[in-house]
């Protein structure tokens, strides 16, 4: 199996965090705006792309916050899972215009796009879950391993 690289927007406006909202079997659950990296594609044109599929914004890109692996057999999701492993880089982004337009191409799951207050996160399903606890605390840890 391959490795796939994804490439994330952390995008914060005053104390809320800008997230992508998603609907599973088990519910509704956030996660980063971002994807896959094509080959050929430097990771900032990635996030430039993701982020007009999936918020329908264009973004300014700025430094790496962190980097994360998820190794599917070994989380939650193991048994839909197990065949994944993916590593995540999450860059600290800003809006350029700070307006929302209709995303060109969401995820299937996406059922919408949401400004969650940072001291609330907690208080719903975001993916990753351990993230929130880094984010919050803004370690300067870089590298967070295999957590989901």
């Amino acid at each position: 199996m391959n490795i796939r690289n994804s490439i994330k927007a952390v995008i914060i406006k005053e104390d809320s965090v800008l997230l992508t909202k998603n609907r599973g079997a088990s519910g509704d659950f956030y996660i980063f705006p971002g994807g896959g990296q094509d080959h050929g594609e430097v990771m900032h044109d990635t996030l430039r792309r993701e982020c007009m599929e999936e918020l329908g914004a264009e973004i300014e890109v700025g430094e790496l916050l962190y980097v994360r692996e998820y190794i599917g057999k070994n989380h939650e999701f193991a048994e839909t899972d197990a065949h994944a492993h993916q590593v995540e880089f999450y860059f600290h982004c800003t809006l350029k215009d700070d307006k929302l337009v209709t995303p060109t191409q969401p995820d299937p799951k996406q059922i919408g796009v949401e400004w969650l207050r940072i001291d609330q996160l907690q208080e719903y399903d975001v993916y990753p879950k351990r993230l929130t606890n880094y984010f919050i605390k803004k370690t300067s840890s870089i590298y967070l391993g295999d957590i989901n």
